[in-house]
């Protein structure tokens, strides 16, 4: 039986934490969650996510900067930024989740993510 394959949350609404963690656990992912940038890089010497979701109005380190450290630690990670922000001031990425999130828009994007 193979491992799950691991999600890297970082959001600091806890409302929009939950909604991502539940909708991901049921497309089969563990979810290692962090609620600011800081959290989240100091957790990867012991994670190695195949999918990231990042807010990127996040307090202390900036969720575009969080992307910049998820790309270099993870260069095959499938990046997904998820903000209220408009789609053109999202950093590079694989994939965008404006907010709201829906689970359908979600599911679709981890679709590609490979397991």
């Amino acid at each position: 039986m193979s491992a799950r394959p691991l999600a890297l949350v970082v959001e600091d609404d806890l409302d929009q934490m939950a909604l991502l963690r539940r909708h991901l656990d049921r497309e089969g992912f563990d979810v290692y969650s962090a609620n600011d940038a800081e959290s989240a890089i100091s957790a990867f010497p012991h994670i190695h996510p195949s999918l990231a979701v990042l807010d990127l109005l996040l307090p202390g380190i900036s969720g575009r900067e969080c992307a910049t450290r998820v790309r270099e630690a993870f260069p095959d990670c499938f990046l997904v930024i998820s903000s209220v922000l408009d789609r053109v001031d999202y950093p590079a990425s694989d994939a965008a989740l404006p907010k709201p999130v829906r689970g359908a828009e979600l599911r679709a994007l981890v679709k590609g993510v490979a397991r």
